[in-house]
């Protein structure tokens, strides 16, 4: 890695500290779960709500912010979400009813929302082509690390007194040093350069690719930046019409098949899954530190071969896998045809095959996909339909498991693996070689 690679490599993991804020914040509740039920006496169909409410600020965030992100700059708008993360975990942590902890979730889904599409737009426009899928896929590493970290804070804060406050309140910790951080790295260099501030934007640029890449960038640029003179009823117009509209419908899908594949109700609710097959708080718990692991280790698998295999074809290969292997999670809940002492490696091999295609590629593609000239607002409108799909999969899972059987639950999920699949193989471009 040269030294213009090394600082790229410096701002994306600076930057992907808002993805580990993210994953952080996603995660931290399902440590709460055997706790805040107890607590507030919560039903099922109110705990998907508790747990889904985080997904209606990130609806909101993820378009406010794409708005906010073309105003401010990138690298105000992540400040931003910081401030957001302290205020809310720190209020979470010492709500005294339910009704304001869903209220500061709401506040808290508005950050993660906006996080959800500033770090992988920042670490895309900042990174040389060759090493942009690896870099944007740094983003979902700081996502899975942030799930980790909350999983092992929800481990070793079980024991104590007030248990779910402080699982809550260690949500300002990442926060603040993200804050801290965030000042040691530069605006987004296109940014910049469609905003008219070239000179700026050009000595940025310049640190982080060659000479020749400079070149050809900078024609690129120049070609698209009318963006500064298009007002935001023209970009809109210009999203929803041809070519564009059907960027922005796969975008929508891959971005929607994300989040009902199944992955996130595993990792969401595991405490809950694995109560099923007999499974103490503690050993919950500690299952759930042993899926954030694989989740991390999968995802360096994803970071080292993205730029190799392509992103098309590691969708297909993770939406295919995943079809079979939950199937066979829904089969150990079924019969005698797979012992349940097999579901834990089961569900281990899915999250892994999750974390090593789905789950990156899906943010490296939806920060490619897209010209310069929309890019903001098309990808704030996939990623607000994620965060749709988001919501959705958390309050209705809970009920799904209790109203449902086991086996019914996981082959639903298995189905629409299947369907992806098909929406993959037959519509979905491959975009590595794409202008960012």
């Amino acid at each position: 890695m040269n030294a213009r690679e090394s600082k790229v490599l410096l701002y994306s993991l600076i930057a992907s500290l808002g993805g580990l804020l993210f994953g952080f914040d996603i995660a931290i509740f399902s440590g709460t779960i055997p706790f805040i039920v107890p607590h507030f006496n919560l039903e099922p169909d109110q705990l998907g709500w508790v747990a889904s409410c985080l997904y209606v600020g990130c609806i909101f965030g993820a378009m406010a912010f794409g708005r906010i992100a073309q105003r401010l700059g990138r690298k105000p708008s992540l400040i931003l979400v910081s401030l957001i993360f302290i205020v809310s975990s720190i209020f979470m942590g010492i709500a005294n009813n339910i009704d304001s902890i869903i209220f500061w979730r709401i506040v808290a889904g508005f950050s993660v929302g906006g996080a959800s599409i500033l770090s992988p737009l920042y670490i895309a426009e900042i990174s040389p082509q060759k090493i942009r899928g690896k870099m944007v896929s740094l983003n979902q590493m700081a996502i899975v690390i942030g799930i980790l970290l909350a999983y092992l804070s929800n481990y070793f804060l079980s024991g104590i007194e007030g248990n779910w406050r402080w699982m809550f309140i260690s949500g300002a910790v990442p926060a603040t040093a993200f804050l801290i951080a965030s000042f040691f790295f530069p605006e987004s260099p296109k940014w910049l350069i469609y905003k008219g501030r070239l000179a700026e934007g050009k000595r940025i640029l310049e640190n982080t690719v060659d000479e020749k890449e400079l070149v050809n960038e900078l024609e690129y640029l120049q070609s698209q930046n009318t963006k500064g003179k298009d007002s935001i009823g023209a970009i809109y117009r210009s999203i929803f019409q041809k070519p564009h509209s059907f960027l922005l419908l796969i975008a929508i899908v891959i971005a929607v098949f994300q989040q009902i594949s199944g992955a996130n109700a595993v990792l969401f609710y595991a405490p809950i899954i694995f109560e099923k097959v007999g499974m103490d708080v503690e050993n919950q718990l500690l299952i759930q530190i042993l899926i954030g692991s694989v989740n991390l280790l999968f995802t360096l698998v994803a970071i080292r071969t993205v730029d190799k295999v392509g992103r098309k074809k590691l969708m297909m290969i993770g939406a295919g896998t995943m079809a079979i292997l939950l199937l066979l999670i829904g089969l150990s809940f079924q019969g005698d045809f797979i012992p349940q002492k097999f579901v834990s490696v089961l569900v281990l091999l899915f999250i892994g095959t999750y974390a090593a295609t789905l789950a990156p590629v899906t943010w490296v593609i939806i920060a490619e996909i897209f010209p310069l000239r929309i890019r903001e607002q098309a990808m704030s409108i996939a990623s607000a339909f994620l965060w749709v799909a988001c919501f959705g999969i958390t309050y209705v899972f809970p009920v799904m498991i209790a109203t449902l059987t086991t086996f019914q639950t996981f082959t639903i999920f298995g189905g629409l693996c299947a369907i992806y699949f098909l929406f993959l193989w037959l519509y979905v471009p491959e975009t590595k070689n794409n202008r960012v």
